[in-house]
């Protein structure tokens, strides 16, 4: 699940705290990363929990309602597709997602507003009313209402991202990026396989991965002074003291991959931090971060000095 993007991402908010204070060593900032990353799988399965917690919501709502003083027949008679989802109930059953939970102590008992607000927009929403008002029920459409629910409503929700923060530092602005994993493993799901089925591993390669990370982290930190100069040589025609710190570190990550990393072309690392440009600060950012890595590319190409594949 740890992909590369993801590596790039913490890799930045780990060196905007660093060139900030600089008081880390490099193997301590090494060693915050993998925590990172730790964190981020905790998320993971953490938000996944989310949806237990809102259908057991919407369940005991059901219970109080049949134990009204004069209730309706609705009441006694409620639709109950939702809370028996056929995906919600294999997540319920499985062995990797409860061990998980059990060993890391994930929980959403302290957040109990936050899960009502939630429950309360998903029975608001037109594709709940949609879907709970169809007669016929199918295993594809009980996985499809989730997709809906942490696209529409859980991703975008403020309250979420504020509780979040709470409970972790390290959740901080993460949840977009995992819930984009959620969705493929809800897509991975297979019916009648709920006890048993796989979740995605913490990194999709772990020993390349790694080294990925560390050897660009560690690039980005010992090649400073030489990517800074880089740089400097290239923003001449920008006013430089009006660049936000946060474009200046996401062009030191580019520049760092690209005389790292020989395999990967270079169209690829540019693209992917123009999106981390995008993301994390401006448009403008975005054309800074192309304007200059591509003049840093081309002056370090005509000084034989790239060793690189240009494209595909």
């Amino acid at each position: 699940m740890i992909n590369r993007i993801l590596i790039r991402i913490k890799i930045l908010q780990i060196i905007y705290a660093y060139f900030k204070c600089e008081d880390k060593t490099l193997e301590a900032i090494k060693k915050e990363m993998f925590h990172c990353f730790d964190k981020a799988y905790e998320l993971y399965f953490h938000l996944l929990a989310l949806s237990l917690n809102i259908t057991k919501f919407c369940a005991d709502r059901i219970e109080l309602r049949k134990n009204k003083f004069r209730p309706s027949e609705s009441d006694l008679y409620p639709n109950l597709r939702f809370v028996e989802n056929r995906f919600i109930k294999q997540l319920t059953v499985n062995m990797e997602f409860n061990d998980f939970i059990r060993k890391n102590k994930l929980s959403w008992a302290n957040h109990a507003d936050v899960i009502k607000e939630l429950s309360e927009q998903i029975i608001n929403s037109d594709f709940y009313k949609e879907y709970i008002a169809n007669r016929t029920t199918d295993y594809e459409g009980d996985k499809g209402i989730w997709r809906k629910i942490f696209r529409r409503i859980i991703a975008p929700s403020k309250s979420l991202e504020e509780a979040l923060e709470e409970q972790s530092i390290y959740w901080t602005n993460d949840a977009e990026v995992i819930i984009s994993f959620i969705l493929k493993t809800i897509n991975k799901f297979e019916e009648g396989n709920g006890r048993f089925q796989q979740f995605f591993p913490k990194y999709y390669d772990s020993i390349e991965d790694k080294n990925f990370a560390e050897k660009l982290l560690t690039a980005v930190i010992n090649r400073n002074s030489e990517i800074t100069q880089l740089i400097d040589n290239q923003a001449k025609n920008w006013e430089i003291e009006r660049i936000a710190f946060i474009d200046i570190l996401i062009l030191k990550m580019a520049v760092a991959e690209v005389l790292t990393f020989p395999v990967i072309p270079i169209n690829v690392t540019m693209n992917e931090y123009i999106e981390l440009a995008k993301e994390y600060s401006t448009e403008k950012s975005s054309i800074f971060v192309n304007g200059v890595l591509d003049g840093i590319v081309n002056q370090i190409d005509k000084e034989k000095k790239l060793i690189k594949v240009k494209s595909f």
